[in-house]
């Protein structure tokens, strides 16, 4: 009953999901902002929560475009769901701005199934996860993706796989000229910054503890039934579900390596995760266990907040 309320009002749907962004917003502020905030800092939480709410309406675009689920229209509650239980995602609002480049980038990713303009797409998709790179180092792992998705999708001109390469490069030989005449150096605007850190004592408190088991529980348990369900799709769908599965584990291995764990790294997560998730929900038989299984990644957000 709560999940077939989703899939018949999508204008409701996305009031839903602004208000569950605003609150989570609401909360960084009030709950986990060290410093007191200023003006300047309101506009850029302000860009934050616009770049979290397009980034919502951008996973719908990307599902319904690619056929990635059966129109429930769960995936953008989900993400906000997500967001609601680690809103300290808003503080890291230069994650924030990456990980709606990267959602640009797997949208363009996924095109590459019509099999029309590969070039443009590749060289599109390689600039976009080079500029989320710039917002947060790390983003730069999700460039084999592309290399993933031409094999998937069977594109194997080799010319085609040097695109990326010449796409990398250009941007920062941009990114180098912007830095010399705004900040007279080579790499002000570059933040390379490659440094791994495995120690998780950062996630040692309970609200850390319980989303991380939530989110491993509720992944692992949906990812099984949705690399199952893959064989059972049309032919000319399976990469791109395999691509979402793909970007999942990038995005995991992203959140364990990141320096400075603050909670923002989980964002990479949430958007393939929500697809994943929607699409075991969506194949749940018993009304009984589906509707028990969506309270609980409901309630779990909502008891954090006590």
């Amino acid at each position: 009953m709560i999940t077939s309320i989703f899939s018949k009002s999508k204008p409701i749907n996305f009031l839903i999901v602004f208000l569950i962004s605003a609150l989570a917003l609401f909360i960084a502020i009030n709950k986990y902002a060290k410093d007191e905030i200023h003006l300047n800092n309101y506009s850029v939480l302000a860009i934050a929560l616009v770049c979290v709410f397009l980034s919502a309406l951008l996973i719908d675009f990307i599902v319904a475009k690619n056929t990635l689920s059966k129109k429930q229209n769960l995936e953008p509650l989900l993400f906000c769901l997500f967001l609601l239980a680690v809103p300290q995602v808003f503080l890291s609002y230069k994650v924030v701005l990456s990980n709606f480049i990267i959602l640009l980038a797997l949208r363009r990713i996924l095109s590459l199934r019509s099999q029309k303009n590969i070039e443009k797409k590749v060289f599109d998709t390689s600039v976009l996860i080079a500029l989320a790179s710039i917002f947060h180092f790390w983003a730069i792992l999700f460039l084999p993706l592309i290399y993933i998705a031409m094999l998937l999708y069977s594109i194997t001109n080799l010319k085609k796989w040097a695109i990326p390469l010449i796409a990398v490069f250009s941007v920062i030989v941009l990114a180098i000229t912007y830095s010399l005449l705004v900040n007279n150096n080579f790499f002000s605007a570059l933040h390379i910054n490659p440094a791994i850190s495995l120690n998780l004592n950062a996630y040692n408190s309970t609200q850390f503890i319980v989303v991380i088991t939530m989110l491993l529980s509720f992944g692992i348990w949906s990812s099984l039934f949705f690399l199952n369900a893959i064989k059972k799709k049309k032919k000319t769908f399976r990469p791109s579900y395999k691509i979402v599965f793909f970007s999942c584990l990038i995005s995991l291995i992203i959140a364990v390596i990141t320096p400075i764990k603050t909670g923002g790294e989980f964002l990479f997560l949430f958007a393939p995760l929500s697809i994943i998730i929607s699409n075991y929900i969506e194949i749940i038989e018993e009304k009984w266990f589906k509707e028990l299984f969506f309270i609980l990644l409901v309630a779990i957000p909502i008891f954090l907040l006590l």
